[in-house]
């Protein structure tokens, strides 16, 4: 599964902190359900659908399906060809995080966890035409500015330039 690294996630928060950038997060619905498939894939036809003397025979699927094995991965494949496409650059060292130079000169960054985003800069007009860029391609989910990712609660006090961070409701469920 291609997951952004929380090394990076830690990273972005920190020039967050340091560089005043704006932090937006989003969620994409449906992330596995309409993506193309490199391969034949059929199923057995799911009990309650199956058309009488058809019983044996088999469907062919035409798009992923959440638990299809194949589905994170073609997910990846769609939208890491929708951000390059954008002219963003994919990390050589973090899969799921893409950043782009603006005109301006200044860098926005997006970090991707399965459906989760997080798109940090300093520019919220860049953030606001990257969400409608995703939005135009996925169905999407606008939470806003970022209060958590991955259940890490994100408290910012931008005027000391301090990202504090806590897993509580995490460390609770453990214990």
């Amino acid at each position: 599964m291609y997951v952004v690294k929380h090394s990076s996630i830690r990273i972005l928060l920190a020039f967050a902190a340091k560089y005043d950038y704006k932090l937006d997060r989003l969620d994409v619905k449906t992330t596995f359900l309409n993506d193309d498939l490199d391969e034949e894939i059929y199923m057995a036809q799911p009990l309650g659908f199956k058309a009488a003397g058809k019983e044996k025979l088999v469907d062919k699927l035409q798009n992923s399906l959440y638990e299809l094995k194949q589905a994170p991965r073609q997910w990846y494949k769609r939208f890491d060809k929708f951000m390059m496409g954008c002219g963003y650059t994919r990390s050589l060292f973090d899969p799921c995080l893409y950043f782009h130079k603006q005109q301006s000169g200044e860098y926005i960054y997006l970090l991707l966890y399965v459906d989760d985003m997080l798109i940090a800069s300093k520019n919220k007009s860049s953030i606001d035409k990257l969400k409608l860029q995703l939005s135009s391609e996925f169905e999407m989910k606008d939470l806003r500015e970022a209060k958590r990712i991955l259940d890490i609660k994100i408290k910012r006090d931008r005027v000391k330039g301090k990202v504090s961070l806590t897993q509580k409701a995490y460390l609770q469920k453990v214990l």
